[in-house]
């Protein structure tokens, strides 16, 4: 007994810090959901209902912030795995120097994201060297200032992205085909098959649970984007147009640039129900495949 209290003793701080950080804030939050709330005057607190979610669920800035995230997103999970799975595969047929070069693919993952998207800022740039290449080869016919497109910011953002987190794919997926029992590599050979079908029919059903993985995190992670947007210039509110505003971005807006508190928590909670939904509807998709 005494063992026993020992241990609720030694987990208790985490106890206390997810209570007052975790559950108190998300209940807060459901709470400040009914109510007009400001920061600048909390007394003059006003219970609207369900008002803020209705006019959550009509806000065309919020599903403009929604369209944005599919956009970049669509385009990031497929370079970002697709350049894993590349690489990870060439790895793991290299007989020599593949620690080294794992260590280097993986530098831009532990490198700062704000640094990153200011390198890549930089980079693509009307004056800078990507755009001089392009128009050097008669790709453009001048500057191109992408940052006043209505899809090209979140493209970028996508590609610097990319460049950022592919080495986490490259290291899951390695991992994932020095799992796989090289008796069945060893078998498909014998019966002629070429390197092409062994990675088709071998190596890809193989690492479906990798893969899984992969996408159900990049979901999360991309819905709560919020940081690289401001890295490349972007206000609050992802540009004059809005090209490149994202959920949690209009959310910090409504609650911090216009005290919309109220709202804001209730954006907040339906950009939670959004990722648990797509979250179980993944499971539902891969758990009906495996059967």
């Amino acid at each position: 007994m005494r063992r026993n209290w020992w241990g609720y003793v030694f987990v208790s701080p985490w106890i206390i810090l997810y209570i007052v950080f975790g559950i108190y804030p998300l209940i807060l939050s459901f709470f400040l959901t009914f109510f007009n709330y400001s920061f600048v005057n909390p007394e003059n607190r006003q219970f609207v209902g369900i008002g803020n979610w209705v006019r959550g669920i009509e806000d065309p800035l919020f599903w403009k912030a929604i369209f944005n995230i599919v956009l970049n997103q669509s385009v990031f999970i497929f370079l970002k795995n697709g350049l894993g799975l590349l690489i990870a595969s060439l790895l793991f047929n290299i007989k020599f120097g593949g620690r080294l070069l794992r260590t280097v693919y993986f530098l831009p993952v532990i490198t700062s994201t704000v640094v990153l998207m200011t390198i890549g800022d930089n980079l693509a740039s009307p004056g800078g060297p990507i755009q001089k290449y392009l128009i050097d080869l008669h790709l453009l016919d001048g500057p191109f200032f992408w940052k006043s497109e209505e899809t090209w910011p979140m493209i970028v953002i996508a590609l610097i992205n990319t460049w950022k987190w592919f080495g986490i794919s490259t290291v899951i997926l390695l991992a994932g085909m020095y799992s796989i029992d090289a008796r069945l590599y060893e078998a498909a050979a014998v019966d002629g098959a070429n390197g092409w079908q062994m990675f088709t029919y071998i190596t890809l059903p193989t690492l479906r649970p990798q893969l899984f993985f992969l996408l159900v995190v990049d979901v999360i992670n991309g819905l709560q984007m919020f940081g690289e947007v401001f890295s490349i210039g972007f206000n609050v509110y992802g540009g004059i147009n809005n090209q490149a505003l994202t959920p949690v971005l209009y959310l910090y807006a409504q609650a911090f640039d216009r005290s919309n508190v109220g709202f804001a928590s209730t954006l907040g909670l339906l950009l939670a129900y959004i990722i648990a939904a797509l979250t179980f509807l993944q499971f539902k998709f891969f758990r009906t495949n495996e059967n």
